[in-house]
């Protein structure tokens, strides 16, 4: 009865006369699909993939041959070139898309590009190359003095053997709330003076800007013996005797120690103007404009006073000498005519 109805009308029908419903599978493969069943319903832990289901026909050989399982295999690593990055890298890209060597074979590379260098004869090479490493800025003025002192066969000027052989220490001061008028007699009282002296005169100056040129000396003094070594007298020349000079203005000075600190030029420089309001009555205001000034000054070392005196001595001399008369040497007398040659 139950072979005539179908699917639904099968069930129906057991239920009614009470008849267990056998399922279709066999002894041998019902317990071998149980165990396949709940080892499938295990989660499988992270990082493992899960294990398909095996078929009716693989369970069956596994129960009676026995399930061996497959060893696990350790996956193996990608190759690697020496010196480079991995198949899988995220750089892969940038180093395929670069021309340059890689860092194993450079080293070659660099040895045969330079064997091949040598081997070219000096006649075959590239002369615009060779320009460029004789001379990189051909344009610039540097060529033109590199000329310049070719042709004087190696000898400096007399400004850079100075500038050499002598120090020098230029000191500018910010703005002073001051105008020129009372800054410029401030910078011509100390113009031509050492150092120590024109810091003494400023200090005891009655003067309101001496104040702010006082703060500035000591600022540059400090300056011209950090940066330029200036002021620090050696053992050897404070042992020399004192030598006494002429000014250019006809003062005499004495010269103990030749690496003191003078103010060998000192100038005033305008500055920009500020702003302020003067009220006056009914309202009126009035625009001010208070100046700003400031000083610099050139610090040089005594030799310099020396060297000028012994050059002032040289020229005077010279000119002396050119004035004084000589006697003409005895030579015999020819080319003589008796008619005038006019």
């Amino acid at each position: 009865m139950g072979a005539v109805y179908p699917s639904g009308q099968l069930v129906r029908a057991a239920a009614r006369n009470r008849v267990s419903c056998v399922p279709r599978r066999t002894l041998t493969s019902t317990t071998v699909c149980r165990a396949n069943n709940d080892a499938g319903n295990t989660t499988p832990p992270p990082g493992e993939k899960k294990k398909k289901k095996s078929s009716l026909l693989s369970s069956v050989k596994n129960w009676v041959l026995g399930d061996k399982p497959k060893a696990a295999r350790t996956p193996s690593a990608p190759k690697r070139e020496e010196a480079g990055l991995g198949a899988n890298s995220i750089f892969a890209d940038d180093v395929k898309a670069t021309s340059g060597p890689t860092p194993s074979r450079k080293k070659e590379q660099i040895q045969q590009r330079d064997s091949e260098q040598a081997d070219v004869p000096l006649e075959q090479r590239d002369k615009k190359r060779l320009q460029l490493a004789l001379n990189p800025n051909p344009p610039s003025s540097t060529s033109k003095m590199v000329n310049r002192e070719i042709k004087k066969g190696g000898r400096i000027s007399r400004k850079v053997q100075i500038a050499r052989t002598e120090r020098e220490s230029l000191s500018k001061s910010h703005w002073f709330k001051t105008s020129v008028k009372k800054l410029g007699p401030l910078a011509r009282q100390i113009s031509g003076k050492s150092l120590d002296e024109a810091i003494l005169q400023m200090r005891f100056s009655k003067k309101k800007a001496a104040q702010d040129v006082l703060g500035h000396l000591e600022h540059a003094k400090n300056v011209a013996m950090v940066r330029a070594g200036m002021g620090l007298s050696a053992t050897e020349e404070s042992d020399k005797k004192p030598t006494t000079v002429t000014l250019k203005s006809g003062e005499r000075k004495e010269i103990t120690d030749p690496t003191n600190i003078y103010i060998q030029q000192a100038w005033v420089n305008r500055g920009p103007y500020g702003f302020g309001m003067d009220h006056r009555a009914r309202g009126q205001i009035n625009r001010l404009r208070p100046p700003a000034t400031g000083i610099t000054v050139v610090l040089k070392e005594e030799k310099t006073l020396i060297r000028e005196w012994q050059e002032r001595e040289a020229d005077a001399l010279r000119k002396r000498t050119a004035k004084l008369w000589t006697q003409l040497p005895d030579r015999k007398i020819s080319a003589q005519n008796q008619w005038y040659s006019w």
